[in-house]
């Protein structure tokens, strides 16, 4: 373990890199997010004009490679960008991971020269808002099992069927998707296609009213007849299955990241208030059964950062996170609902209401168990690759 250790060259301060990234999105958020934020909430706005003006300063291409307007950060960054953000806005940290991790990220590890040429500028700059389907209303986890179809017509492919729980599926420029071209559970008889907003047959479904996340849009995506051209395949027909597996691996590194930004906040806000709040004639923090909760809270969100910014540095390096970011993901999920809630027990009836942000945490924080594989998946993820 040890030598394992020192292969992967674990360093756990900031680079400099990272603390630029840090601070340019604290001042960010400070000045374009905080003030509206509770009224995108409230009226589940999806602030696409956020979204354009981190564009501007590289957040929507954190990975994509300069020469494709890319701020050609690595996992470190990125996952510091994440978790930053969400820290102060769980929903745009989200809308942000989706948008790098999913459909930009399945986009720059498959696509050919031409394609990247056409679609990553437009991506990594913010120009343009990116979503990714996969989940189907009938499916959920079982993807093998997608009913929605694409059948060839010379150098067309005809699509049939819809995907649901999409980030940005209404605001979204492009979608990349993953369809059945072959037999029911085949997992080489499914192909991934880029499909720009627009195209005949294309378009957004019901928007979900949710829990949390709410500034983060989360519609259906239908497909009728929707006439898509081969040029628009991601890599082979067959492979869209094998390939949305591996963009996975890299969507659980930004949900962990997600969850710790959350958590963090959460933990954050906990500790002023417990300092501030006064019971007793002394500050809550004072009394042992708050500051033990403060200190579970801490250590495992330190637990939880270490397994994030492992999986990032392996992913970094071009090993295998498979199992490393089903753990982090898995870990850092937990925790950021169980740091949620506690700092809402720390805050007592007044942590129930709007006017303080542990109520935004906590309805936010649950997505993270759920979003990119369940808990009860990445534990079988894990558990597969432990036993194999």
């Amino acid at each position: 373990m040890e030598m394992e250790l020192l292969e992967r060259g674990l360093n756990f301060g900031l680079t400099e890199n990272q603390q630029m990234i840090a601070q340019m999105v604290r001042d960010f958020g400070a000045k374009e997010i905080k003030p509206k934020m509770r009224e995108w909430d409230e009226t589940q706005e999806f602030p696409v004009e956020v979204f354009h003006k981190m564009g501007k300063l590289g957040l929507m291409g954190v990975l994509v490679p300069e020469e494709y307007g890319g701020a050609g950060f690595g996992y470190l960054e990125y996952v510091t960008a994440i978790a930053e953000l969400s820290a102060i806005d769980p929903s745009i940290g989200l809308s942000m991971a989706a948008h790098n991790s999913l459909c930009t990220g399945h986009i720059l590890q498959f696509a050919n020269a031409e394609q990247k040429r056409k679609w990553l500028p437009k991506l990594a700059t913010g120009e343009w808002i990116g979503a990714w389907g996969l989940t189907e209303p009938n499916t959920g986890s079982d993807s093998g099992n997608m009913r929605t179809v694409a059948v060839q017509d010379g150098d067309y492919w005809v699509i049939n069927g819809a995907k649901n729980f999409i980030t940005h599926g209404k605001t979204g420029n492009v979608a990349t998707v993953i369809v059945r071209t072959g037999e029911v559970g085949d997992s080489h008889g499914m192909t991934a296609f880029v499909i720009e907003k627009g195209t005949k047959g294309f378009s957004a479904g019901r928007k979900e009213d949710k829990l949390g996340m709410r500034a983060s849009e989360t519609t259906e995506l239908i497909f009728d007849n929707c006439r898509v051209h081969k040029d628009n395949i991601l890599g082979n027909v067959g492979e869209g299955f094998i390939q949305a597996m591996k963009v996975l691996d890299g969507g659980r590194i930004s949900i962990a990241a997600l969850s710790l930004g959350i958590a963090q906040g959460a933990f954050d806000a906990s500790v002023q208030y417990s300092k501030e709040r006064h019971q007793f004639n002394k500050p809550i923090a004072a009394f042992q059964g708050i500051s033990f909760k403060l200190a579970d809270m801490a250590t495992e969100i330190e637990a939880a950062k270490l397994l994030t910014y492992q999986a990032a540095d392996m992913k970094n390096k071009g090993l295998n996170v498979n199992k490393e970011s089903a753990m982090a993901k898995y870990f850092a999920s937990e925790v950021c609902v169980k740091v949620s809630n506690e700092a809402v027990q720390i805050f007592g009836g007044y942590g129930f209401t709007k006017d303080y942000p542990v109520e935004r945490y906590y309805r936010d924080s649950k997505l993270c168990t759920i979003g990119e594989g369940t808990s009860e998946i990445q534990k079988l993820v894990i558990s597969r690759a432990i036993l194999k």
